[in-house]
């Protein structure tokens, strides 16, 4: 059993800020810059971060819809990693469209599929391995303790 749909979105926004702000500082100034100063292109990864996690929490919301169609509630784990994609695709295209706060302009496809598909696998590398060592409870009864 998959944690609560609460659970879940906190899971996903700790994984985001704890793995995802580690990956993206890690990789940001290896990403193709299109010129600009490395401070403007930290400023844009973590806003493009930010925007993976707002737009993660409404993904949750139709992700859980949807599971309420399966026998068992539960999306087998390699989903979970291919869920990546059309929220990959979702974000780029607000980017582009321009409907990102703080992001004037789309940063160059690249660095974007770079950097969201470098934190991408790491949350998920997270979430489905040290994640469950500490967290027992995490994928038991909701994460209930009693």
């Amino acid at each position: 059993m998959v944690p609560v749909l609460l659970g879940r979105i906190q899971t996903r926004i700790f994984l985001l800020a704890v793995v995802g702000s580690a990956v993206t500082a890690l990789i940001t100034p290896v990403l193709p810059a299109g010129g600009a100063p490395l401070a403007d292109r930290y400023r844009t990864a973590f806003i493009v971060l930010a925007a993976v996690a707002v737009l993660g929490v409404a993904w949750e919301l139709l992700y859980h819809l949807l599971m309420q169609f399966r026998w068992e509630k539960d999306w087998p784990s390699l989903f979970g990693l291919l869920t990546g994609v059309p929220e990959a695709v979702a974000l780029w295209l607000l980017l582009r469209a321009g409907a990102v706060p703080g992001i004037a302009a789309a940063p160059p496809v690249a660095a974007f599929a770079l950097q969201f598909t470098a934190v991408w696998v790491a949350v998920w590398l997270a979430a489905n391995g040290p994640m469950r060592v500490p967290f027992l409870r995490w994928r038991f009864r909701g994460g209930r303790l009693t």
